[in-house]
């Protein structure tokens, strides 16, 4: 359920960026939406005493909040002014592949064997796919799907140093902190570029939801579910949000679906599976002996 709810957030996200790429600049909206985030998180860890210890590993703080926060939301943004709120999905599903490739050097717990590896192979030509056909129109959107790519990059990089490096914290303490971390290192960006004109309700509506929800809520979730289940299997909402990102980006805003598109998302997110889970589906793998037809053990006389 909380896999599916975080998706369902998640998966907004990128509409309302796109919406508010209207009316803000790149740099406002990253600036906004994580002062937002963070007002949310932090009035909570504050409440909930969520902030204790964080202090002591401020540096790893601010090392996160710019793997996770700064640098994939800059990419993300900037990037879709130039790919759809679906491709821009699509391809940030990627982040298991990523995290599977990362574990196989720096994480044992996480790592893949047998079909995980066979998961990695079949995300990457995934996105391979989706770079031969549907964004081999023109430089810029090569441009934009190489930001989403180095954005997933980053996430990937930055679960796994959450897991390692801040075990033990609160999942709300450093989802705001590392969210505060952003909005403070991209407050120039707003003061350089505010709107120069009044925004209009879908962009405002749009910076709101984004901030409170897919930010803010969004966050808070996910970092409870690397403290749960672990950051490979918390990766696995990768399966979960494009649905909703290409529902949304579809029936919302109108946006084409390829078949390269959906090609795609198949080899992306059936190798994210893969690699997360080391093992095919239950419905592929050959049927067990049930319990009514396997023999009876011996009862004693």
């Amino acid at each position: 359920m909380l896999l599916t709810l975080t998706a369902a957030l998640w998966g907004a996200s990128y509409m309302f960026i796109k919406i508010a790429l209207d009316d803000f600049s790149e740099g406002a909206i990253v600036c906004i939406r994580t002062a937002l985030g963070a007002a949310l998180l932090l009035g909570i860890a504050s409440r909930t005493g969520a902030l204790g210890g964080l202090a002591a590993r401020w540096r790893w703080i601010v090392a996160i909040g710019f793997l996770q926060v700064v640098g994939p939301f800059l990419l993300i943004t900037y990037g879709e002014n130039h790919v759809s709120s679906s491709l821009t999905a699509i391809l940030l599903s990627t982040v298991p592949i990523f995290t599977a490739v990362l574990a196989l050097g720096f994480d044992h717990a996480e790592r893949s064997h047998g079909w995980g590896l066979v998961g990695i192979a079949m995300g990457i030509v995934g996105v391979v796919l989706l770079f031969g056909f549907d964004l081999a129109g023109n430089s810029d959107e090569l441009l934009g799907g190489a930001m989403m790519v180095l954005a997933a990059l980053g996430y990937a990089i930055s679960w796994m140093l959450v897991k390692h490096k801040l075990a033990g914290m609160s999942a709300v303490g450093v989802a705001g902190a590392t969210v505060g971390v952003a909005a403070i290192a991209t407050l120039p960006l707003l003061m350089l570029a505010p709107p120069d004109h009044v925004p209009g309700v879908g962009a405002i509506s749009s910076m709101i939801a984004l901030g409170a929800g897919g930010t803010g809520l969004a966050f808070a979730l996910y970092h409870t579910l690397i403290h749960d289940i672990g950051p490979r299997r918390a990766s696995m909402l990768g399966y979960i949000a494009p649905g909703f990102s290409i529902f949304y980006g579809v029936v919302l805003l109108g946006e084409a679906l390829t078949p390269a598109a959906i090609g795609g998302l198949v080899l992306i997110l059936a190798g994210s599976w893969l690699g997360a889970e080391g093992r095919l589906p239950r419905f592929l793998r050959r049927s067990e002996p049930s319990r009514s037809s396997a023999p009876e053990p011996a009862r004693a006389r």
